[in-house]
């Protein structure tokens, strides 16, 4: 092969290396013009500038136009200036080809890291020093393509030491072929294009990885609100609910013997409506705070009208606002199982303050089952029974168990020992370990 025919086939590689990047331009031009019209679709302004809108995704083609660094030697070439030209036609191609390898296999992770690639990159620094000692002149410039290539592929702790004994080898052979001069610029050029090339690409990749993170936060936080906002409506809409059923019943039973009774349940149940419609209105919003007085009143009001006898102890110091409002989600749960599964005659709630502990202990003397949304109970409040709502099996205790254990506290449910089914809560004082746990607490009013 002449070296003329090897011009001719750098030629070709160059046009192909140039459409294909035409192709990869046009391809990302497309997206982004798609994804411009969902973000209009969706409401934005068609003017407003995308602030968030990464760019092109880092390919090989980026580093791609350097390679015309090389036109000085390819000049060489082509007006007969390079002895043996055959050697210098043969050995650009394959320095572009390896250089076009390194590169693109540079922007992922796990091809850069890769022996092929390494290997490559080493060809690379074989290939520059014979050029450079060969012919020297324009042929010295492959250095810095060479630290170039460096920087891409060798990024992390290592590259400052690699890319100064790089730019140190490229100025002695420099200095071998044209004096000090050559060796100071190859040098300094093969130091600065290493250093920063491997600077802009791994700020991009940091840019990007930030960016996805951000995203997976951003979706993480959505979730969460979901999962707080799910709990808060099961927990205050299971009890209503269960209260406002328990009261009809009562009603519909004492209608026909005694009307005044019976319009008090009535009462009752247009008061709970009420309370009902303001809770939910502030679950929405996260500012509820239940309180534990109020929670035990409407118990001792609920196992009445069921025909459940309430017994209700408070020792103990005053408790903080975020342990009033956990311990009452923890009796307003408890309760409507009470009312709702276990059948039970008597029901007694005890609180127990201590100097840095609180216990709350619901014991009935029913049949036994009473956990979650009609399951029976495991020892944690997480076992499932027959008697669920549709697909909530366990949800209410379950959610309790999470947010005390979220504050350092805990929570068991399950079968007594001498019958009936017990709850207990126990929970350590101190706002501080329980704002994050109260539903609403991330969000006070200000």
């Amino acid at each position: 092969m002449t070296w003329r025919q090897n011009v001719r086939l750098r030629v070709r590689t160059c046009q192909s290396a140039r459409s294909e990047w035409k192709a990869a331009r046009d391809e990302w031009k497309a997206e982004y013009e798609r994804s411009k019209a969902a973000r209009r679709a969706a409401g934005k302004k068609p003017g407003f500038p995308d602030t968030d809108h990464p760019g092109p995704p880092p390919t090989g083609f980026t580093l791609l136009p350097w390679l015309l660094l090389g036109l000085g030697a390819f000049s060489n070439l082509l007006q007969g200036e390079t002895p043996n030209p055959w050697i210098g036609g043969l050995g650009l191609p394959v320095f572009n080809s390896l250089y076009i390898y390194v590169t693109f296999r540079s922007f992922d992770r796990v091809k850069r890291e890769s022996v092929s690639t390494r290997v490559a990159l080493g060809l690379m620094g074989l290939l520059t020093t014979g050029l450079a000692l060969g012919y020297g002149g324009d042929w010295l410039t492959f250095f810095p393509l060479l630290g170039l290539a460096t920087g891409a592929a060798l990024r992390g702790r290592g590259l400052g030491r690699t890319g100064l004994l790089l730019a140190l080898y490229a100025g002695a052979i420099a200095y071998v072929r044209g004096g000090w001069d050559d060796a100071t610029g190859i040098g300094y050029a093969t130091f600065i294009s290493s250093m920063v090339t491997a600077a802009i690409l791994g700020l991009s990749e940091a840019v990007r990885e930030l960016r996805a993170a951000r995203e997976e936060l951003a979706r993480r936080a959505v979730e969460k609100e979901r999962l707080r906002f799910s709990r808060d409506l099961h927990d205050l809409l299971g009890h209503t609910l269960s209260v406002i059923v328990v009261k009809s019943e009562a009603a519909r039973r004492l209608a026909p013997r005694d009307m005044d009774a019976a319009l008090g349940q009535i009462t009752d149940i247009e008061s709970v409506g009420r309370q009902a419609l303001t809770e939910i209105r502030e679950a929405v919003t996260g500012y509820r705070e239940g309180s534990l007085a109020t929670e035990l009143t409407r118990a001792r009001s609920a196992l009445s009208a069921a025909s459940v006898q309430p017994v209700v102890r408070q020792s103990g110091a005053p408790l903080d606002p975020q342990s009033e409002a956990l311990l009452g989600w923890v009796v307003r749960e408890a309760v409507t199982n009470v009312v709702r599964h276990s059948r039970a005659s008597r029901c007694e709630i005890t609180v127990e303050g201590a100097a840095e502990r609180v216990r709350l202990t619901v014991t009935d003397n029913g049949t036994g089952t009473g956990t979650g949304t009609g399951t029976t109970g495991t020892g944690t409040g997480t076992g499932t029974g027959a008697d669920t709502c549709e697909g909530v099996g366990g949800t209410g205790l379950k959610g309790l168990t999470e947010r005390l254990a979220a504050a350092g506290g805990s929570l068991t449910a399950g079968p007594a020992p001498r019958g009936g089914f017990t709850v207990t809560a126990d929970l350590p004082v101190g706002a501080d370990e329980l704002t994050a746990a109260t539903p609403g607490a991330a969000r006070q009013p200000g």
